[in-house]
């Protein structure tokens, strides 16, 4: 049984898939199930974008032609020592191996106004909606401030991408963003900084740092330092947390929420279940745990999906050990900055980093679309890509 059909719960299924197929497991030994609140695979790294035409996959597409069921259903308990989980419709269902794979959600504070009036970019839904508001803004120049909280990967590649999608719908924009900390892009380090504030600042993005919001309205937004700021649309990109899910298990979370795994991606301390991507803790090399990323949460399905079968039907596991990591953040028309090393350090920017995050937002991160049984086992191999 896997929990979720985004970029770690997908490779587990097709994962999962391939390892049977390597091991020559009889017809029908061993069934495999997706649990996931949608009927589609979203390339969810994509939401920022205004065309999101080819970033929801239908589920049937990818998991009927490896023999993967799918249920669509919202798990809302799992029973770690029945084995069970149980949806919101109150179905049960038994398993002997579970792959937590839920993902992760924006975090949202218990602000006055942020869940009546605010927009977020967390979900292919919610995407859509900030898109269909936008455009019955059309035509309201007064209407045309945005303000993006959270001055993070996903708040700035909002941030950067907004005046121009504004300008598409006929009004002058005027984009604000803000985040409690002293500097934006905090997670980026010295070495990016001075892009991303060069491309905010060229794509006419206003900051305000140092500052959180204290409340929303319909009008607008208050800030900790007084200030008001009046505008009809505000994006929430500050923070994410791992899914509840997690705090089901009978094991100590981290500061996101997230469970810990060993090199195999089992749970540590729960017997039968793994867990991949954004709800999982686990070490990539010696010193750095996994981040809440396609990049991480792609091959840790995919070992997921092998070591799962492998540990039902008593064959070895693979550690899963990540060497490199890499950032290539989208900065709208100033391009993109690509970093390498866990320091972030800027080995390229402008239009050659873009034309890599491009490559990446429409190529890598998808899975074969032939809808070919072979092609989907081959993409599925335990097996590390090379740096984009």
């Amino acid at each position: 049984m896997i929990i979720g059909s985004g970029f770690a719960g997908l490779w587990t299924a097709l994962g999962a898939a391939r390892r049977l197929d390597e091991l020559a497991a009889p017809p029908g030994s061993v069934a495999i199930t997706v649990l996931s609140t949608q009927p589609f695979h979203d390339i969810r790294v994509r939401n920022y974008e205004d065309d999101l035409s080819g970033c929801r996959i239908p589920l049937a597409e990818l998991l009927d032609p490896v023999g993967v069921a799918h249920i669509t259903a919202e798990v809302t308990h799992i029973d770690s020592a029945a084995r069970t989980v149980t949806t919101s419709a109150g179905a049960t269902y038994e398993y002997d191996r579970l792959v937590l794979a839920a993902g992760s959600r924006v975090n949202k504070p218990d602000l006055p106004g942020l869940r009546e009036f605010g927009f977020d970019v967390d979900t292919y839904d919610g995407a859509m909606r900030l898109r269909h508001h936008l455009e019955a803004l059309a035509g309201a120049p007064a209407e045309a401030t945005v303000v993006v909280v959270g001055a993070g990967l996903t708040g700035i590649e909002t941030a950067c991408e907004l005046p121009h999608r504004l300008r598409e719908l006929g009004m002058t924009p005027r984009v604000v963003l803000v985040d409690h900390n002293p500097l934006v892009g905090s997670d980026m380090g010295a070495s990016a900084r001075p892009v991303i504030e060069k491309a905010l600042s060229g794509n006419g993005v206003e900051c305000r740092t140092a500052v959180s919001v204290t409340s929303v309205d319909p009008a607008g937004v208050t800030l900790s330092s007084g200030e008001r700021l009046d505008t009809a649309t505000v994006v929430w990109c500050a923070g994410m947390r791992a899914n509840a899910l997690t705090e089901q298990l009978p094991v100590p979370l981290d500061r996101l929420g997230r469970v810990a795994v060993d090199d195999y991606l089992r749970v540590i301390g729960v017997p039968a279940i793994f867990a991949a991507g954004d709800v999982a803790a686990a070490q990539m090399d010696d010193k750095h745990l996994s981040v809440m990323s396609c990049q991480h949460g792609r091959p840790m399905g995919r070992y997921a999906g092998y070591n799962v079968v492998s540990d039902l039907l008593g064959k070895p596991l693979i550690a899963l050990r990540i060497p490199w990591y890499v950032t290539v953040l989208d900065l709208g028309p100033a391009g993109a900055v690509y970093t390498e090393g866990w320091d972030r350090i800027v080995v390229a920017q402008g239009e050659q980093a873009k034309r890599t995050k491009q490559t990446i937002n429409t190529k890598r991160i998808y899975p074969p679309l032939t809808a070919s049984r072979a092609d989907l086992l081959a993409a599925a191999a335990p097996e590390l890509q090379a740096r984009p």
